[in-house]
């Protein structure tokens, strides 16, 4: 099915706004306890707990906006309810904290069983977006394998060496700021791969 067309904006802000309100949901409540049933449960963990819907929710709505989801959202959707499900009925934060290196395990396993078999599982998901040549595509999927190593390793020690606040801060700004720069260094790979310049030629 052909991806409707949204206004950027628009969507922007339901991918991202689940990750701010977690943000500003954690400032807010982060030195706060609340009982329910008798037990006590931490603001990080009642943070958690309002995120798991709303990630549902806002992938809902993209995926009736744009009548399509990437296997990235919805391996993200899937990963959240359930460490962020065991968040909650555990009362341990260290499921949902977990999560990033899950997601990020699997996308670089996932693409480096691609590149033992000779293919680019990136170039099946994004190759209408970014026309290159095979070779290209080979390439920049070594160097993601390699960055989604990179940020599954990064958030095992900071979640485990660092503050709450930290892996927080990691979560919500540093993952998306490393994202952009990796994607901006690649630049001139894209320019010497494109199909573009290779139809010119």
């Amino acid at each position: 099915m052909a991806e409707k067309q949204v206004h950027p904006g628009l969507k922007l802000a339901l991918e991202m706004g689940p990750i701010a309100a977690f943000f500003i949901g954690y400032l807010w409540l982060k030195d706060e306890v609340f009982t329910f049933g008798g037990t006590e449960y931490r603001g990080f963990i009642v943070v958690t707990a309002a995120f798991v819907p709303l990630i549902l929710l806002t992938t809902g709505i993209l995926w009736k906006l744009t009548g399509t989801l990437s296997r990235m959202q919805v391996m993200t959707a899937v990963l959240v309810t359930v460490m962020g499900g065991l968040t909650v009925a555990l009362n341990d934060e260290r499921f949902i904290k977990m999560k990033p290196t899950i997601l990020y395990t699997v996308f670089a396993a996932v693409l480096a069983y691609g590149l033992m078999q000779g293919k680019s599982y990136l170039q099946y998901v994004m190759h209408a977006a970014l026309p290159m040549q095979d070779a290209g595509w080979m390439i920049l999927t070594k160097r993601f394998v390699g960055l989604f190593v990179g940020l599954a390793v990064a958030n095992e020690l900071v979640w485990r060496l660092m503050s709450e606040q930290a892996w927080v801060n990691f979560k919500t700004f540093g993952l998306p700021v490393i994202l952009f720069a990796f994607m901006f260094a690649q630049a001139g790979l894209m320019s010497r791969y494109s199909v573009e310049d290779d139809k010119a030629e």
